[in-house]
């Protein structure tokens, strides 16, 4: 018997971790201390920019948006989703991004696949300039069906403790802006992908004539990465809380940041709604309470600043060409996210 009779694969593993090495070392910054392979990453921080530096740590997946990946062959892009992820979801609290690590399962190795992964990581990396430092490839036979694999995520940052960004100055009055989403993101697929593909027995390379695209366009969006947008604004004290909107839609993310005592008023209407909510709503006769828990509704993230601060941050994000949309403010209230 042998390793590779087993459904093992020892040379493709190989293979594959070359290739993802060769891809992620383009994304090493200064601190990264060690090469891709070693038993453990090495990062020196730069003490020299922060006085009391705090690292800020998070892992996430991509979910069932691997479902059609899989289905369009397509794999090149949820590597991307999984950074931007990961990346926003620590830069909520002021972070900036220093190291991501990955993880990749799968059935049976196919470098070629792997290799797409990699490169969705490294863009993602490069983008945020965050450091792909390591990671691990795991090959389970009999675990995965044919084709599949999961991948997840591991982040690390850095923010000095008097620039973190918790909520707690929140207060009544304050305002809520949000910048627009591209599409699902990584949350809701789920129930997208019982309703394009079982409900509406579309496949991914259907065009969907009310929405001008095929399916796997749809679905395959990009998680949008706010990071470019924000970062200059993470030293300036105006942003008093931010909310990155992923599984749980407003409803559910906006109240993890608000102090107690206050809750949000958010004005529906106040944002375009991308057409692909319409579309799901309409198909799937979903109700809006629950599209608003499920979706992110073309909202990614969500701003709180003073009243006599928002016309900066406003006019920050004008000179960047993004829109951003007055969605409501803060109220004196029960924690819980209001719509109007």
């Amino acid at each position: 018997m042998t390793y590779a009779g087993a459904g093992v694969d020892i040379d493709a593993a190989a293979e594959a971790k070359r290739r993802i090495g060769k891809l992620a070392r383009g994304t090493f910054t200064p601190g990264v201390l060690t090469d891709i392979g070693s038993f453990g990453a090495l990062y020196q921080i730069d003490k020299t920019r922060y006085r009391e530096p705090l690292l800020v740590s998070s892992c996430d997946g991509v979910g069932t948006k691997l479902k059609v990946a899989f289905m369009a062959g397509i794999h090149n892009t949820v590597g991307f989703d999984l950074v931007s992820h990961c990346v926003s979801d620590i830069m909520v609290q002021g972070a900036r991004p220093l190291f991501f690590l990955d993880y990749i399962a799968c059935g049976s190795m196919k470098p070629n696949v792997i290799e797409q992964l990699a490169s969705g990581l490294v863009r993602g990396c490069k983008e945020t300039g965050c450091a792909l430092i390591g990671g691990e490839t795991a090959e389970m036979p009999d675990f995965y069906a044919p084709g599949e694999y999961d991948l997840a995520g591991f982040i690390v940052g850095v923010v000095d403790r008097e620039k973190v960004v918790d909520g707690s100055r929140i207060s009544p009055g304050d305002q809520l802006l949000g910048l627009a989403s591209v599409g699902l993101h990584t949350n809701g697929y789920s129930l997208a992908r019982r309703l394009f593909f079982d409900r509406l027995g579309l496949q991914p390379g259907d065009t969907v004539r009310e929405l001008g695209a095929t399916v796997a366009d749809l679905l395959l969006a990009p998680h949008r990465s706010y990071y470019s947008l924000l970062e200059p604004l993470l030293d300036s004290g105006y942003l008093k809380g931010m909310a990155h909107i992923t599984g749980g839609g407003i409803t559910d993310n906006l109240p993890r940041i608000l102090p107690k005592g206050t809750a949000a008023i958010i004005r529906r209407g106040s944002w375009p709604v991308l057409p692909i909510f319409a579309f799901l709503q309409q198909k799937g006769e979903i109700e809006e309470a629950e599209m608003y828990r499920t979706f992110n509704m073309g909202i990614g993230m969500i701003l709180v600043v003073s009243p006599e601060e928002a016309p900066f941050v406003l006019n920050r994000l004008a000179s960047r060409g993004e829109p951003c949309y007055d969605l409501g403010s803060i109220i004196t209230g029960d924690g819980l996210v209001h719509y109007q």
